[in-house]
């Protein structure tokens, strides 16, 4: 009997009581490293009481109070029976805290190809943009303006039209001034199968805008007194007048009469042939 006994404390090992305390407490290797963040491989060899790949005493006794923490036992005791059965070493005064366990490392981090390529589409994306509108001042090839300056925007309303009662805000650019006036004989002599008009400010100033038949603006500016301004164009030209009652109108070679007051907007369509509103 005492044989047995005897026996059975030289089976006694580190390894054989972390495994029989985890079968007990009905825990897999898998989640004891996941407590202790001691790797699956070593827990597997110190259970076998093989320390090698602990890669020294002192890391073998981070891992075994480690791993006796998680399963119930005593980590001293462990340490204590691991001494015994190992050969001595001299103990690190410090090492005890910094080695309690080796700790899984994150794998680095690979770059991040997607974000660079979302980076580069958008700064294609922001230069073809910049190019575009850098260069969406030019007229259509469809209908032109005689004599007219680069096209600037109105002060009165930022972008777009002015309100009523206030034609004659301050533009960032205006015609040049003193430019001849087409003579009466070069409108009458419009041509027939294209939409011809010409605008002069006579007593105040108007903010104007002109459509082309394609829709685009060819002009849009505030226009002086005494300025004028001729437009053509194949089939259609639209005209806003900020301040109606000082503008003279020749269309298709033909002043038109018009009764509209100062301040007044007016929104006009003239076509090829006789002057029509629209």
């Amino acid at each position: 009997m005492s044989q047995g006994n005897s026996a059975a404390e030289d089976r006694r090992s580190v390894g054989r009581l972390l495994q029989q305390a985890r079968i007990e407490a009905r825990l897999t290797v898998d989640d004891v490293s996941a407590s202790t963040r001691v790797r699956i491989p070593i827990v597997q060899a110190i259970e076998e009481d093989d320390f090698s790949r602990c890669g020294g005493d002192v890391y073998a006794r981070g891992h075994i109070r480690s791993l006796a923490r998680a399963v119930g036992l005593d980590p001293a005791e462990l340490v204590e029976l691991y001494d015994e059965q190992r050969d001595p070493e001299p103990v690190l005064l410090s090492s005890g805290p910094l080695f309690d366990a080796e700790r899984i490392r994150p794998e680095p981090r690979r770059p991040n190809w997607t974000a660079a390529m979302v980076a580069a589409i958008v700064a294609v994306v922001g230069f073809v943009g910049f190019t575009f509108f850098s260069g969406g001042g030019e007229t259509s090839p469809g209908a032109t303006a005689e004599n007219s300056p680069v096209p600037g925007r109105p002060g009165g309303v930022a972008g777009g039209e002015p309100e009523a009662g206030d034609p004659s805000a301050a533009p960032p650019t205006r015609p040049q001034e003193d430019e001849p006036e087409p003579s009466e004989s070069a409108v009458a002599a419009a041509p027939a199968d294209k939409v011809t008009v010409r605008l002069t400010m006579d007593g105040g100033n108007s903010w104007i805008s002109v459509k082309d038949s394609t829709g685009r603006v060819v002009f849009e500016d505030v226009l002086r007194d005494g300025d004028s301004q001729t437009f053509t164009d194949d089939d259609r030209l639209d005209l806003v007048l900020g301040n109606a009652g000082a503008v003279q109108l020749h269309v298709n070679g033909k002043e038109i009469d018009s009764d509209f007051e100062s301040g007044q907007v007016q929104r006009l369509t003239y076509t090829p042939g006789d002057p029509e509103e629209g």
